[in-house]
């Protein structure tokens, strides 16, 4: 694509990043035929390749973002599905963030949209705020279907009391900071344990069940104390300062741990903050004080699939006769390309596992883009559940709170994380929500 910025506009990082990155595209609309948006609504500003051209336009002109721009700019569910199709290797990931963060700084909202992504910036990314919310938000479920029928900013709320659990959660037995270690005769290692921000609120069991697997393999697992939220939610708003100060706060918790008793990794249970930390060397490349430690700890980042891949987990203790759909988060096979490994394990640990088909399609979580953007996300759903039914599965795994949240809203067959399957099989407690199925399977024969 060719470009016209001026030398003047060239000395600005980011708009030089990003002029970098439109002269690779070559038009030829590969995008199109992956992106959720492009397939639901069948408009061109509403593709991978259609985005781009108002990018550019917007960016080149030195102009501020309008009503345009940012309604189909909006609509980008981040799934970077175009990036997995894209034979030019554009980096589109990049070049959305900076558009984003334009956005943020020269367009003025709505006041019912400026308060909404005030509210899920304040509370999502604080563990204690958001697990108050959610209390409640519990109280408030009986709303949500009359608020989305009334549309407009009162949609987006009662998409956002839609998704609260349908009883509150509990907490982790084994929830940090501080250090869980390794079971096993011979220790093999020490790794740090990214706790998250809204997962441990949503389903504590995840990170219960990657301590358990991982200190039975011989690790030592520590919880440092000071982690924050990855940064992800706000990045993904174009909120650049806060998602910065996030990642440099993350990355000097996790220096002081390389620094002391050194870490073999940091694992990640959540994929969409898995995509943004294995990031932060970029994100964090033209601070001086943080490019070298945040590149350090990008390299050290692991997906908890990833990471057993390379590891002794020895020999089930059940033998599962379960038929496992999986479903891979965007952020796992179009943001960090790891598509084999958590299919091994289930297969390795004595599942059947199934691909969805469309697994290419983004399920509609996508961070909080389920609760902005309630109507294609829900038809992203939909047509996502439509399609893992047709494996006909016992149960349905993912590597995403995100997606196991959305998903679990439109089926009733169980939603684990892959790490949870895999904890049970090699010796841990049985995940409640495969009581029932376990049950009907005995019965059945």
């Amino acid at each position: 694509m060719q470009t016209n910025f001026t030398a003047e506009q060239l000395k600005d990082s980011p708009v030089a990043e990003s002029e970098k990155i439109l002269r690779k595209c070559v038009h030829c609309g590969f995008c199109t035929a992956t992106c959720p948006t492009f397939a639901l609504l069948g408009d061109e500003l509403d593709s991978p390749r259609g985005r781009i051209y108002l990018i550019k336009d917007m960016l080149e002109n030195d102009r501020p973002a309008d009503e345009k721009v940012v309604k189909h700019i909006d609509r980008c569910l981040s799934c970077l599905a175009c990036m997995t199709t894209c034979p030019s290797g554009v980096h589109y990931m990049h070049l959305v963030d900076h558009a984003r963060v334009h956005i943020e700084k020269t367009y003025k909202r709505p006041l019912s949209d400026r308060l909404m992504r005030s509210l899920l910036a304040f509370v999502l990314p604080y563990p204690r705020r958001f697990r108050l919310a959610l209390i409640g938000a519990f109280f408030g479920r009986p709303f949500a279907r009359p608020l989305k029928a009334l549309g407009g900013p009162l949609a987006k709320v009662g998409a956002m009391l839609e998704l609260a659990p349908a009883r509150a959660p509990g907490r982790g037995q084994l929830e940090g900071p501080g250090v869980f270690k390794a079971e096993a005769p011979a220790r093999k290692g020490r790794v740090a344990l990214l706790s998250g921000c809204a997962q441990p609120v949503l389903n504590p069991g995840i990170n219960d069940a990657t301590i358990r697997l991982l200190r039975r393999a011989g690790y030592d697992l520590v919880l440092p104390e000071g982690e924050v939220c990855c940064g992800a939610l706000v990045h993904h708003m174009g909120k650049e300062d806060a998602s910065l100060e996030n990642a440099r706060r993350n990355v000097d918790v996790w220096t002081r741990e390389l620094e002391g008793e050194g870490l073999d990794a940091i694992v990640i249970t959540a994929s969409g903050c898995g995509t943004t930390i294995k990031d932060y060397g970029y994100m964090l490349r033209e601070d001086p004080a943080y490019a070298e430690k945040a590149a350090r700890v990008s390299a050290l980042a692991k997906d908890v699939t990833e990471f057993l891949t390379g590891i002794e987990l020895g020999g089930p203790v059940v033998q599962p006769k379960l038929t496992v759909a999986y479903h891979s988060a965007c952020s796992m096979q179009h943001g960090q390309k790891i598509t084999r490994q958590p299919k091994d394990l289930l297969k390795a640990a004595g599942f059947t596992v199934k691909d969805v088909p469309e697994g290419h399609l983004c399920c509609g979580s996508a961070g909080t883009y389920n609760i902005l953007q309630p109507e294609i996300a829900r038809q992203l759903r939909d047509r996502k559940v439509a399609n893992i039914a047709k494996t006909q599965p016992d149960v349905i795994a993912t590597g995403n709170i995100g997606c196991m949240t959305q998903i679990g809203l439109g089926t009733a067959t169980p939603i684990l994380h892959t790490a949870e399957l895999l904890d049970w099989v090699y010796g841990g407690p049985q995940p409640e929500s495969l009581s029932p199925v376990l049950r009907r399977l005995e019965a059945a024969e």
